[in-house]
């Protein structure tokens, strides 16, 4: 393992513009979206050259760290402030500087009539810096305060427009979900330094060797906790579509490249955790497969467009938390899948974007239609993305979710038969609902009123959507030729390579009944929504009714979890006002008692004095003579 000084670059550069520009306030209204937009592209660049030096190492020098300064230094528990840069942190830092900086440059005309543009690029950079400080600190403890810093930067970019109630209700909601799984995370740094006496990645590794299973399985479990609120995953989803409600740049830093990444990040990182504890990873695997086919079943009901592309996110998250949880081979498939996602994903958000710009903020679909013909560089990218996302070859998707699917059927056994289902159901529904978004946007005849002028984004919008397509497009190949980014993984997830001997169906037969599936899909979708009203069905029951109403898990969380929360609350209440506060007022009211009885003697009169004192002598007197008795 190599020490690398410019680390620190990668995190004190966003953080320290993002403070800058919110000191400045107004002075740097006119240049501050330039300024963040040039030190998210200069990450990029400290990212790339930090790629081509570990190219040039080889085994264990590839991985470089950096000590930023001790942290806590208490008894023999010692934390340093330090960073690590190795083949699962450098993947997420060229995605998170990577494609943030697009995102960054599409902001510039997407929020250019915004008044307050120079604090919105402040809270990007801030979020770019938290996840940065998350993937590349070595320990859980300094990932967990990247993992609250990113917790913050969502809560302050989803009510971005907080003027409006639903907006800040939106960001309080996904604040609040947060804050449940970062319980679990608080909990398994906890249960990790009472058994292993260290939070370090190294440390707990090495511990985790002899560690009992009920500690392992505790750790595991807390830690799908963290991921499932912070990954919109079973049962902690339900924050996710509303957080549509800020800015579209947002929607695709948040979906694509940031924080709903972050639990496939932390199972993939703590992978010497889940593959110590079979239990661990049933559930890892059974929150992957309920997440994936949730998120595609409410994302075939949704008219918006920015929640249907919400519900896909996760969907395809919960493909990738069920990768992790298939063994050594699952990881590097998951991170793939990862990578080509934060590419497709933020090109259709974008794409979701320009359509809002070009129709003035309208988000309902069935107000769109045909609008490849007025928008035909969006309709193009937005396409790439789709083709993408269903997994048709040779587009990103069909290298590394049908990887997925290949490896889930690979589990063996009923396991096995019944996850694949899961994944290639799920595959059906997402060829389903994406082309239902396509058909509904950009195809049949004009929905939208004589008030909107539907028209081409400029340059600085459609110029990073076009990017995002040629990823889509090219970085499947590129991932998986030749085994590439299993083989770069290798010494972080512990790949290997080892296969079962026996498959009763050859990769080239699930991929076939993918593409099968997938065109099913999509025949549906076009019969179905080849011609659609402007306005929705209000009198819908069953299913559908239940996917616009995301499965009612806020009603699910409500009763479940709220009700009775509020209940409990109030009872403890209760309690602490009749016996805790009951005691304390008893105490004082003997005292109150006793002190009004007592200063009835203290009358100020000396006649009064003198006799008490008389009194006291002849007591005293009459104790002396019975003890002398």
């Amino acid at each position: 393992m190599t020490t690398s000084t410019s680390l620190v670059y990668l995190i004190a550069l966003p953080l320290f513009s993002a403070g800058l520009l919110l000191l400045l306030g107004r002075i740097a209204d006119k240049w501050g979206h330039i300024f963040a937009t040039l030190v998210s592209a200069s990450v990029f660049v400290i990212g790339v050259m930090e790629f081509f030096a570990m190219q040039g190492r080889e085994g264990e020098a590839r991985a470089a760290t950096q000590k930023v300064f001790e942290w806590i230094s208490v008894g023999t528990f010692q934390v340093d402030a330090s960073l690590l840069l190795d083949q699962l942190s450098i993947c997420f830092v060229l995605l998170i500087s990577g494609v943030g900086t697009l995102i960054h440059i599409y902001s510039i005309a997407y929020m250019s009539h915004d008044r307050d543009r120079r604090r919105f690029f402040a809270y990007l950079n801030l979020f770019i810096a938290a996840m940065l400080l998350l993937v590349l600190g070595d320990s859980y403890l300094n990932l967990y305060v990247g993992w609250e810093g990113v917790g913050l930067a969502s809560y302050l970019l989803i009510g971005f427009w907080n003027q409006k109630p639903a907006y800040a209700t939106a960001a309080k909601k996904a604040f609040v979900a947060n804050r449940v799984g970062d319980v679990g995370l608080s909990l398994a740094i906890m249960i990790a330094f009472t058994q292993f006496g260290t939070v370090t990645f190294a440390g707990v590794k090495e511990g985790a060797s002899g560690a009992s299973a009920g500690a392992l399985t505790a750790i595991g479990a807390m830690l799908l906790l963290a991921a499932a609120g912070k990954s919109a995953q079973f049962p902690l989803q339900s924050w996710l579509g509303d957080a549509m409600a800020g800015p579209t740049p947002v929607s695709a830093l948040i979906h694509a490249a940031t924080m709903v990444t972050a639990g496939v990040y932390l199972i993939t990182r703590s992978n010497f955790i889940f593959d110590a504890s079979p239990t661990a990873q049933l559930m890892v695997v059974i929150v992957g497969a309920i997440t994936l086919l949730f998120g595609a079943l409410i994302g075939t009901a949704k008219d918006d467009i920015k929640k249907a592309l919400a519900a896909s996110t996760m969907s395809q998250i919960g493909y990738m938390i069920l990768a992790t949880g298939l063994g050594p081979v699952g990881y590097a498939f998951a991170i793939m899948h990862l990578i080509t996602h934060g590419f497709f994903k933020a090109g259709m958000f974008l794409g979701a974007g320009s359509v809002m710009h070009g129709m003035n903020d309208e988000v309902n679909m069935r107000r769109y239609g045909a609008i490849r013909k007025v928008m035909p560089i969006t309709a193009a990218t937005f396409g790439l993305g789709y083709l993408a996302i269903l997994g048709v070859p040779p587009f990103a998707g069909f290298y590394s979710k049908d990887k997925i699917i290949e490896t889930a059927f690979y589990a063996g056994g009923v396991e096995g038969i019944l996850l694949g289902g899961a994944t290639l159901l799920g595959a059906g529904i997402t060829a389903f609902y994406m082309t239902r978004v396509m058909v509904l946007t950009f195809a049949g005849t004009k929905r939208w009123d004589e008030n909107a002028h539907p028209h081409e984004s400029p340059f600085l919008m459609w110029a990073p959507m076009a990017v995002l397509a040629v990823g889509s497009v090219a970085s499947g190949f590129l991932l998986n030729s030749g085994n590439a980014l299993v083989n770069w993984l290798e010494p972080v997830v512990n790949e290997s390579h080892e296969h079962h001997s026996e498959h009763f169906l050859p990769p080239l037969a699930i991929s076939a009944m993918a593409l099968v599936v997938v065109a099913i899909g999509v025949a549906f979708a076009i019969l179905k929504y080849r011609t659609v009203p402007v306005v929705a069905p209000e009198n819908v029951t069953g299913f559908t009714k239940a996917a616009r109403k995301d499965l009612y898990q806020d009603s699910f969380n409500e009763a479940v979890f709220m009700r009775p929360g509020q209940k409990l609350t109030a009872g403890l209440v209760k309690t602490d006002y009749k016996v805790i506060d009951g005691l304390v007022r008893v105490v004082g009211w003997v005292i109150q008692i006793s002190a009004s009885s007592i200063r009835n003697i203290q009358s100020g009169y000396v006649r009064s004095y003198a006799l008490i004192m008389v009194l006291g002598v002849l007591a005293l007197v009459a104790a002396v003579w019975m003890v002398t008795l």
